[in-house]
This record gives C-alpha cells, structure tokens and sequence, in this order.
C-alpha cells in the first residue's frame, strides 16, 4: 500500500492542476469578454482595446490547453518525461503565486479611495476589470468574490504560461531515477 502513495500523489497533482488551469484560463478568457465588446469606446478611459484582448485571449487560450491537452504533448513540448512530478506540479506552484499575489493587487485596486486618481493606464494591465471602479463603485463583496477572483485567475494563468515557457525553454535537469524509490 504505501509503494501506491507517490502514484496516487501524482494523479491528484495533474488531476487539481488541470482543473485549475481550465478555470483560470477561462477567467481570463471571461476577462477579455468587455474589452471585445466595448471596443474601447465605452471605456471611462480611452484606451485602444486590442491591447487588452490579446494578451488576455492568448494566455486564456494556452491555460484551457494546459488543462485539456494529453501528458504526453504537454511532456513532449517541454521536452521532459510524461512522468516527470515538475511537469504539474511547478506550473502549479507558480499559477498560486501569481494567483495570490494579483488577488491582493485587485483588492487594493479596488479599494482605495477615488480621490487617489489611479492612472487608468497603469491599473487596466494590473487588474484588467479595474474599468468597473471607473464606472461604479463596487461593494466589498464584490470585489472579494468576484473582482479580485477574476483577476487572480487572469494572472494565475499567466504565471502557468509563463511556468510552461521556462520548462520547455529553460535549461534541462535530469533526475535520476535510481534514487527515486517506487
């Protein structure tokens, strides 16, 4: 029983890490949805709005992949073993960390007074729903719930990207296999 554990570890790990890569990437897919629609030209500021869209729709794209496509590409594009642990486990580390750490840029986005004059140009690649503290200002609820959820999302899904990027074009290490215990 206990030579089943680090398997039964690694299906949890991949497993949660797929789950959550759908979910942040379709936060961030969710995010781009207003700047496609408005075009910029109901925004409070006037921005041009392909610059939010993009980046937004490419990252939410590659996270739903992250999460949907088989191991074995995702191994192959990383140029690492189907069973290496770092494959999951690493994107899902740095998804948290970008995760936490934008959950709490959104709520102090939103939070602060609007006598603070936030430029709109800084705050929209910050926390890119940070149009609706322009327009309306939102309870606490909301932005604890649903802003600040939304933006982590956006962000988690960056740090994934960008997780993905340094295994498939960082530097190789190898494990060796002899000391890992089965």
């Amino acid at each position: 029983m206990a030579g089943r554990i680090p398997g039964m570890a690694g299906r949890a790990i991949r497993a949660t890490s797929r789950i959550v890569f759908v979910i942040c990437g379709a936060g961030s897919l969710f995010t781009a949805l207003p700047f496609a629609l408005l075009r910029g030209v109901d925004l409070p500021a006037q921005s041009d709005w392909i610059i939010f869209v993009v980046p937004l729709g490419i990252v939410g794209l590659l996270s739903v992949a992250a999460g949907a496509a088989p191991r074995s590409w995702i191994a192959k594009a990383c140029k690492r073993d189907r069973d290496d642990p770092r494959l999951f486990s690493f994107p899902l580390k740095v998804l948290g960390g970008f995760a936490a750490v934008f959950y709490l840029v959104a709520v102090f986005a939103h939070s602060v007074p609007n006598r603070w004059n936030l430029d709109p140009g800084l705050m929209f690649p910050l926390c890119p729903l940070y149009f609706l503290k322009m327009t309306y200002d939102p309870q606490p609820l909301e932005i604890f719930f649903i802003l600040a959820p939304l933006n982590a999302a956006v962000y988690g899904a960056l740090g994934l990207t960008l997780a993905y990027a340094r295994l498939a074009f960082g530097k190789q290490t190898t494990v060796d296999r002899s000391s890992v215990s089965r």
